[in-house]
């Protein structure tokens, strides 16, 4: 018995915020069969294994977070947490929430939010811790700091870039071929750009279905992307111009993406 188990992506923080985390990333390729594994398999450490018997299993796909609007002066505005994923005895934690700038630090989760942008003059604003809780291997990596720009949100593989001279990218997911292709899953959501008054584009989204960050006027009118369904994908940060009532649809931060459970068995 094989299997992978992909949390939901969590969602980008809305106003110069960080991209949401990946779903927590876990896989167990038992040897006999033929795929090549992440390199996470987590084979053949006992807790992760799971033996096939003629019984129901448990199984939830764990939604991605929803998007957040971008409400800046009013409340918090956060990403979203991704929801867990199980089989049987396997649990994947959902990617924690992307930054906002009303809340500067990134969620911990699978894989964890980007920090976001909080006033002039401050220092970079962490990421979120990712592999919470701890599995082994680890599920997934740590957010990017954010500010100006928003930090990238962390995916199964690489932790989510700090923000530069662009929104940090969202950081890299987790390839396993157990459904007969190589296919990339938990790809960290982008941070968003920084349009007002710094030019600072929008950071790109982690291979394995993570969301583009956002880019406000003035130079750029970007909305942030969702994280793509079905890979645990984080969403991307979305950027905000500045003042109250609140910037226009590009500060909203993009939904993660739903997660996955995937059994791979010989039968007979």
């Amino acid at each position: 018995m094989s299997h992978v188990v992909v949390a939901g992506g969590a969602g980008g923080g809305a106003d110069h915020g960080g991209g949401g985390g990946a779903g927590g990333y876990r896989e167990v390729k038992n040897p006999v069969t033929p795929y090549t594994a992440s390199p996470l398999d987590g084979y053949p450490s006992a807790p992760n294994r799971v033996t096939v018997t003629a019984t129901a299993f448990p199984i939830t796909v764990g939604a991605g977070g929803a998007a957040q609007t971008n409400t800046r002066c009013t409340s918090p505005s956060q990403g979203n947490d991704g929801s867990v994923s199980t089989f049987s005895t396997v649990t994947s934690a959902g990617g924690g929430g992307g930054a906002s700038y009303a809340v500067s630090t990134g969620k911990n989760g699978g894989s964890a939010g980007g920090g976001a942008h909080l006033g002039s003059g401050c220092n970079n604003r962490p990421g979120g811790t990712g592999n919470t809780p701890p599995t082994t291997p680890a599920q997934g990596t740590n957010g990017g700091a954010g500010n100006p720009a928003g930090g990238g949100g962390g995916g199964a593989t690489v932790a989510g870039s700090n923000q530069g001279s662009s929104g940090g990218a969202g950081g890299a997911g987790a390839t396993s071929s157990i459904n007969g292709t190589p296919t990339a899953r938990a790809g960290g959501g982008g941070g968003s750009g920084r349009g007002d008054p710094a030019d600072k584009p929008e950071g790109a989204g982690g291979a394995g279905g993570g969301g583009a960050g956002g880019m406000s006027p003035p130079n750029g009118s970007t909305s942030a992307t969702n994280g793509t369904a079905n890979t645990g994908g984080g969403g991307g940060g979305g950027d905000g111009s500045t003042g109250s009532p609140p910037g226009p649809a590009t500060g909203n931060g993009a939904a993660g993406g739903s997660g996955i459970v995937i059994m791979r068995y010989k039968f007979q």
